[in-house]
């Protein structure tokens, strides 16, 4: 837990454990499998795919198709902005007030509402339901982005595999063990997002549309581990 001084206040942090990373990352895989297998082969979490057809489609003057990869694109966008808007907000309020919730704690509970309505969108609308997941994943990426210090991605995993194959190369070169512990965790947050990938596919088959509660189900623990990160933190100031 980091805790920042404000005047003589102290301002609680979100932790930025593995567990939590964890967690939020089986989330990440669960929604890439769900928006690609149930939502007609789309990967919502990533939007290079997206930009990449956009651009062919405009290039073949198919208005239509272009049109169906630029919104999700600007929905992933839009859960960027949504982050930054309650973190201004809420940041400022806390200044004022000393409100004890944190930002992520927010945008986490907009997450798991957004996953909640798209459970309810039928297929026929699979690009309204995957506009509104990748909106889900940009207030995902934007508001957890660090494990004890160091940059991952919780929704897609090339950053992740680069940072970790980066680390391995560096540490057979200088032999510093805390590179391997870095190795170790970009890695092993790839395979937390495998697992949750393979969650989903299960899930998917046995009940569909419905299986993104599941997905909400899984942020919804990670919003009750920051619940308890935070009561610690508190102990251990009035300690």
């Amino acid at each position: 837990m980091e805790c920042v001084s404000v005047g003589k206040k102290i301002k609680m942090q979100t932790s930025e454990t593995m567990k939590l990373g964890a967690v939020i990352t089986l989330a990440g895989g669960f929604m890439d499998a769900y928006s690609y297998i149930c939502r007609g082969k789309v990967f919502a979490n990533a939007q290079t795919g997206n930009l990449l057809l956009l651009g062919i489609n405009l290039f073949e003057r198919k208005w239509g198709l272009a049109l169906s990869y630029c919104i999700p694109v600007v929905a992933f966008s839009m859960g960027i902005i949504i982050t930054e808007a309650v973190q201004y907000l809420l940041e400022k309020k806390n200044a004022q007030k000393n409100v004890w919730l944190h930002w992520k704690q927010i945008t986490l509970v907009l997450e798991i509402l957004s996953l909640i309505t798209v459970s309810f969108i039928p297929q026929s609308l699979n690009l309204l339901a995957n506009s509104i997941t990748s909106m889900a994943c940009g207030m995902q990426v934007q508001s957890f982005r660090t494990i004890h210090g160091h940059t991952i991605a919780t929704t897609m995993c090339i950053g992740n595999l680069r940072s970790g194959t980066e680390s391995l190369c560096r540490f057979l070169q200088y032999k510093d063990v805390s590179l391997l512990r870095k190795t170790v965790l970009y890695y092993g947050i790839n395979c937390y997002f495998v697992c949750g990938a393979i969650l989903g596919h299960f899930f998917i088959k046995v009940i569909q549309e419905k299986a993104i509660l599941i997905c909400s189900f899984i942020l919804f623990i990670a919003f009750l581990l920051m619940f308890i990160d935070v009561k610690r933190a508190r102990n251990n100031q009035h300690e």
